[in-house]
């Protein structure tokens, strides 16, 4: 019952979000006037643990995500909260989330470059870094800044979250896993005093960027490994090819809950070779199955 209700509050919330983005981008004539590109987005996502999972805004668990926009770009993002902090009675949601509303506040405000993602990040992390309550813990982060001036979609990712896209039903871009050997994934980090040399800790401007132009009805998944981790390509490009040049925000929220409902499946299916199985057997390390985490998909179309 609990996973019910829980349910029924994620995608009531992602559903709203799906429609305010829509209705947001199409209130404004002058994104029609000069034909400039802009994105319909829908966010789904689920915790691991239900049980002990909180209900918090732009979370999924220790995963946390933002959709924004200004007068120059609409942006998306996801970070997934390291885990393993919680043994040392740190939450690790409230670093990613920390990170997530930062951005979301520079890039309203417009106190960012709109070709420059990676800037972005750096920002937000040092701004956590300074902050009078210090904030403990690790995570990944993937950051998509779409430009509307000039049609290009500029990138960031550090760690094992990523984005997929996909035009006409084959993937054109993709980010690469960054990840200093299996399981380990490059990450922002804020240990604790005395721990610093025991922690790993990358740099924001360590992130993997690119920059790549945008053609009207392109399919933009940005999701944590929880998606990446358990669901195939095939199936990935399968859903996605589904709302190719969509503008109608519930279509898209549906395809959004169908991958996320997908991910959240397969990572119980014990006896599913899931592509983290696959990759641990690649590195010498016998398993099968999925892998039991949080989820999260942002998923947009592009519309001129």
């Amino acid at each position: 019952m609990q996973s019910i209700v829980w349910t029924g509050r994620l995608l009531s919330r992602a559903l709203w979000n799906g429609i305010t983005n829509y209705s947001t981008s199409c209130a404004d004539p002058s994104l029609s006037r000069k034909r400039e590109p802009h994105i319909l987005s829908a966010v789904c996502g689920f915790p691991k643990d239900f049980a002990n999972a909180r209900l918090r805004k732009g979370q999924f668990g220790d995963d946390a995500w933002f959709s924004a926009k200004c007068k120059a770009a609409d942006v998306i993002g996801v970070a997934d909260g390291v885990g393993g902090w919680r043994h040392y009675g740190i939450d690790p949601g409230e670093f990613s989330a920390f990170l997530m509303r930062t951005c979301d506040r520079l890039v309203t405000s417009g106190r960012f470059s709109s070709t420059e993602p990676a800037s972005l990040l750096a920002r937000s992390y040092y701004e956590l870094l300074e902050n009078k309550q210090p904030i403990l813990g690790s995570s990944t982060a993937c950051v998509i800044v779409l430009n509307r001036q000039t049609s290009t979609v500029y990138t960031a990712n550090i760690g094992d979250s990523g984005f997929v896209v996909v035009r006409h039903g084959e993937v054109v871009h993709r980010s690469e896993e960054q990840q200093h050997y299996f399981n380990t994934p490059f990450q922002l980090s804020l240990p604790p005093p005395g721990h610093s040399g025991l922690v790993l800790s990358d740099r924001p401007e360590s992130a993997d960027t690119s920059n790549f132009p945008v053609e009207d009805g392109d399919v933009i998944l940005v999701a944590t490994d929880g998606v990446f981790d358990n669901v195939p390509d095939q199936l990935l490009i399968t859903e996605l090819t589904r709302v190719q040049g969509e503008r109608d925000p519930i279509k898209i929220q549906h395809v959004a809950n169908s991958i996320a409902w997908m991910a959240r499946n397969l990572a119980f299916d014990e006896n599913f070779m899931s592509p983290f199985a696959k990759s641990a057997q690649a590195n010498g390390i016998h398993t099968v199955g999925g892998k039991p985490d949080d989820i999260t998909v942002l998923l947009a179309t592009v519309a001129f």
